[in-house]
């Protein structure tokens, strides 16, 4: 196995692990999977905000970038 092909691994490793703990957490799934792939989301101040009762959509609103270069405003 290549480096490369490790690392990719690795990255998408990572990916899924994120979904897994934001599912586990209230997310939606296809939610959990977008806000996963992003690496501009703290995946720990997120689950810091729902622990502390707030509903996932909001705290993902919350932490979601002001320079969103997708002009997605779902969140």
């Amino acid at each position: 196995m290549s480096i490369g092909s490790r690392r990719a691994e690795d990255g998408a490793e990572w990916v899924r692990w994120r979904g897994r703990r934001l599912v586990s957490a209230g997310f939606q799934v296809d939610e959990a999977q977008r806000l996963a792939r992003s690496d501009r989301i703290d995946l720990h101040r997120l689950l810091e905000l729902v622990d502390r009762g707030c509903p996932p959509d909001l705290a993902a609103r919350i932490l979601a970038p002001l320079d969103d270069p997708t002009g997605d405003q779902k969140r």
